[in-house]
């Protein structure tokens, strides 16, 4: 997703990654918060009105009419503007570094584009983690009770409600499934995007908007089957009450012990089906800003250099 050759300024692997995951993240949110509200029915322990993913968003769509399927946007895209603005940059930095050693003309291996994605996961998910907790809980608020719901108005709003009530502390409830679920979905998505795009590339393919298009949606199941444990561990823990969970692995045990062990994939539809869009548009667009952004340096160059 960078070269080596020609490197843009520091500042613009970060911005042209946050906008364009804010872009994903704008045409799939409907669909992450459909996943959110299927991992947390059922954490009670009750069988009851168990809804699938299409049930699921009529129920929503029949509550809270159309703009119900749109709660908690506002916090995603201030995650998406933290979270991946920190991964993109740090996933293309360590990149370089790894790839100093490489030869020119050659590809980074699949092993440490991995390893670039863990970083820049565990970095990206540690800082955004407050925004992560006040997405979460602005789309789950929905399927409370209504005496029980917290009622934020805004990200902002959720933000200074949490620090007054529960302390700075609670801003990062569930860090540590959170980080390990960016490392993973981060690994996942950036690197097999990155190793599907090259060996589309070198069979023959054309890097367009094609090509982007179906290394994105490959990206997209790859990071689905690796991350929908975790996510849905920590989706429980950030919309968890104080003490009813003591922890990630607490918070597993209780989850298979009265769901069953392939209650840990509740939601891998939904997750596949925004994974999908939201990492086709996401690297779609990163590609059309850099190309756009290779515009505007090529517009600034004196015209000895252009020739």
């Amino acid at each position: 997703m960078a070269s080596a050759a020609g490197e843009p300024p520091l500042y613009r692997k970060f911005l042209q990654g946050g906008l364009a995951a804010m872009a994903g993240a704008s045409a799939s949110h409907p669909l992450d918060l459909i996943k959110v509200r299927l991992q947390i029915q059922g954490e009670a322990g009750s069988a009851a009105n168990r809804l699938g993913p299409w049930a699921m968003a009529r129920s929503i769509v029949a509550s809270d009419g159309v703009p119900g399927l749109f709660s908690g946007l506002t916090a995603s895209m201030l995650r998406q503007a933290v979270y991946s603005s920190v991964r993109f940059g740090v996933y293309d930095v360590a990149k370089e570094r790894l790839g100093r050693n490489q030869p020119a003309g050659t590809d980074l291996p699949l092993l440490e584009k991995v390893v670039a994605g863990l970083g820049a996961g565990a970095v990206g998910a540690a800082v955004a983690n407050p925004c992560d907790v006040i997405m979460v809980r602005m789309q789950a608020d929905g399927k409370l009770p209504p005496e029980l719901r917290r009622n934020y108005r805004n990200v902002f709003h959720g933000l200074g409600s949490i620090t007054r009530e529960e302390g700075v502390g609670a801003l990062w409830r569930g860090c540590a499934p959170t980080v390990v679920r960016a490392m993973i979905v981060t690994a996942s998505q950036f690197a097999a995007y990155d190793q599907i795009k090259e060996y589309m590339i070198a069979r023959g393919a054309s890097d367009n908007p094609a090509t982007h298009i179906s290394a994105g949606f490959c990206a997209g199941f790859v990071a689905s089957c690796t991350s929908t444990p975790v996510d849905t561990i920590k989706t429980r823990l950030m919309n968890s009450n104080p003490g009813q969970y003591k922890g990630p692995v607490d918070c597993l045990l209780q989850t298979v012990r009265n769901e069953g062990p392939m209650a840990v994939y509740k939601g891998f539809v939904p997750t596949f089906v925004r994974q999908a869009p939201y990492l086709v548009v996401m690297f779609v667009t990163l590609e059309q800003l850099k190309g756009f952004f290779r515009w505007v340096d090529s517009r600034s160059e004196p015209p000895a250099a252009r020739n």
